[in-house]
């Protein structure tokens, strides 16, 4: 038995042992009493002489039946108290279990949104590499290569990323960090996607886009967020945009790490189910693998809590947090959630 529960596991063994006591108590009592009947039934048959032997059993017979009162009223009382005791034990048991639940979906979303800001950091600064303002600059076939080799170089340096590209102001992508693994990518136009067209609006070196998690055609249906920013002619802050530098997070593994990472017991593990979800509640991530991405999941959050949890069922609880955010990173409403299935506490 693993605590908290076994708060209620210890009341149910009191209340066990108490009626086993009080059970014994009533069945001396019975037996007393009987004796004490068969006394005055030869104290009689003795007559005068049984007399005195007949006032003692009365008052053995008497003696008994007050025990036997008072093993019941113990055994109300004690009831009462064991109920009482085990309604604390069971809200204790969810208290305790739902606050840990709410404390880890907090950790686990805080991992996540301090992992994205820092790829806030990435693509602004490598918005200012030369190499891609001088592709964009010159369009020359060799620049072209040379910003390809070099997104290549950062990319064996930074494992959280599936490619970057470099897109010119028209959505063409000229530049790559991994055409031989993509190989749909250069050449290919994004004018139409959020992530270019957002980019091309950011009146300054400062800003950036975050996007949602999405399934890239272009780099084999991977599961993805993007990352973009603004390049801009002689890596100026203010200077005009000449194109948009789009980094992609590996997000399924990325996620799945942090999921794996999360300091559940191997006994908790099996019966709990870790999720990050966006902001209209669809699955982004889940330690499920029967879960797809973008299906919905209930969640029972309380307007006025950032955290907290629910009980669902009898035995399952929902522990939430929505992310906090992270320095200049300001999250984007997504939740981390546990759901478990707690031991027993009826045993």
């Amino acid at each position: 038995m693993i605590e908290p529960e076994r708060i209620v596991s210890l009341s149910r063994e009191v209340e066990s042992l108490a009626n086993r006591g009080v059970s014994d108590i009533q069945a001396i009592t019975r037996q007393t009493r009987l004796l004490a009947i068969n006394a005055l039934i030869e104290a009689a048959h003795a007559g005068k002489a049984g007399m005195g032997f007949s006032v003692v059993a009365e008052e053995v017979k008497n003696i008994s039946e007050r025990i036997s009162k008072i093993a019941s009223g113990l055994t109300e009382d004690l009831q009462v108290s064991v109920n009482e005791l085990t309604a604390l034990g069971r809200g204790m048991c969810f208290d305790v279990r739902g606050q840990r639940l709410a404390d880890l979906s907090l950790n686990m979303i805080e991992i996540i949104d301090r992992n994205l800001y820092e790829r806030t950091c990435d693509v602004r600064w490598w918005a200012t590499d030369a190499s891609l303002v001088d592709a964009l600059t010159n369009r020359s076939p060799e620049s072209c290569v040379y910003a390809s080799e070099r997104l290549g170089i950062i990319l064996d340096s930074y494992t959280v990323y599936l490619d970057i590209w470099v897109a010119d102001s028209s959505g063409r992508i000229i530049a790559s960090g991994r055409p031989g693994t993509f190989g749909r990518v250069i050449g290919a136009n994004v004018a139409n996607e959020p992530w270019f067209k957002r980019a091309m609006l950011h009146s300054s070196g400062d800003q950036y886009f975050a996007g949602q998690v999405t399934a890239e055609p272009l780099l084999n249906d991977s599961q993805t967020c993007a990352f973009s920013a603004a390049v801009r002619s002689k890596a100026g802050k203010q200077t005009p945009v000449i194109g948009v530098i789009g980094i992609f997070f590996d997000w399924r593994n990325q996620a799945d790490s942090v999921l794996k990472g999360v300091r559940l017991s191997e006994e908790e593990r099996p019966r709990s189910r870790l999720m990050i979800i966006d902001d209209n509640h669809r699955i982004i991530a889940s330690s499920d693998t029967q879960n797809h991405l973008g299906e919905s999941v209930e969640l029972k959050t309380k307007a006025t809590q950032s955290s907290g949890y629910s009980v669902l069922s009898k035995n399952l609880i929902q522990g939430y947090s929505i992310t906090p955010g992270f320095e200049t990173y300001p999250g984007m409403g997504w939740l981390g959630v546990i759901e478990q299935h707690l031991p027993s506490i009826d045993a």
